[in-house]
């Protein structure tokens, strides 16, 4: 999928120019990257939010026009508004395709509801990790990876090593060597209150009786007052 953006060059800095370019409709932005210097640069909020909403904008080779002349880009950073859907700052990083780039890409599962832990034993898919750090040539820079969980039972899981990744590609040396789990399948927590609610042992609790306790009672006072009668 080939997502293409235009940019426009920022002739103007500063916390009062950024104010003014948001007034307007324009977002703030850098390019940077590769031997060329920092780009200050500004887009156009309402496309760049539209293309924010899309998984691909955030892992993949972008294509960014500026200045009539079309350079691949990687988004690198945004800040938003803390409370308008308003974008206030975006950064992107040229791209040598030529050199492997670092980059989290969305992890995607496949068939958890078919799964055999799922349909037939009541289980739940558990995701620990919903991306990951891979490394790569541009070329071979994949939108996701893809994990099938068709095939897993409760207490199965599968950790990076296990992952299939596509030619070329691979996880950074620090999930390669550390192995971290990515998903499994649990008992959900009603099918455990379920099974101690039917393995939960009955204790009957027998009340003694008034009239027997009465009873006993008035013996302990007779034998009492017998014992302390005087000669």
């Amino acid at each position: 999928m080939k997502i293409e953006f235009t940019a426009y060059p920022r002739t103007v800095q500063g916390t009062g120019a950024s104010r003014r370019l948001r007034h307007a409709g324009k977002v703030p932005g850098i390019v940077y990257g590769t031997d060329a210097k920092p780009e200050p640069i500004e887009l156009d909020h309402r496309a760049l939010y539209q293309h924010l909403r899309l998984e691909a904008f955030h892992a993949s080779i972008l294509e960014m026009k500026l200045e009539g002349k079309a350079q691949p880009v990687l988004l690198r950073d945004f800040q938003m508004h803390p409370w308008k859907q308003q974008v206030m700052h975006i950064d992107f990083q040229r791209v040598d395709k030529n050199r492997k780039i670092h980059m989290k890409v969305p992890l995607h599962f496949l068939n958890a509801e078919t799964a055999p832990g799922v349909k037939i034993q009541g289980g739940m898919v558990s995701h620990l990790l919903n991306e990951i750090d891979i490394q790569c040539l541009p070329d071979d820079l994949p939108e996701f990876i893809t994990i099938d969980v068709g095939q897993m039972n409760i207490g199965d899981s599968v950790h990076v090593g296990e992952i299939q990744f596509p030619k070329g590609v691979e996880p950074v040396s620090r999930l390669a060597k550390e192995n971290p789990m990515v998903v499994s399948v649990v008992v959900t927590k009603e099918a455990v209150i379920e099974e101690e609610a039917v393995e939960a042992p009955v204790t009957e609790i027998i009340a003694q009786k008034p009239a027997e306790a009465g009873a006993e009672g008035g013996e302990k006072k007779e034998e009492k007052k017998e014992g302390g009668k005087k000669e």
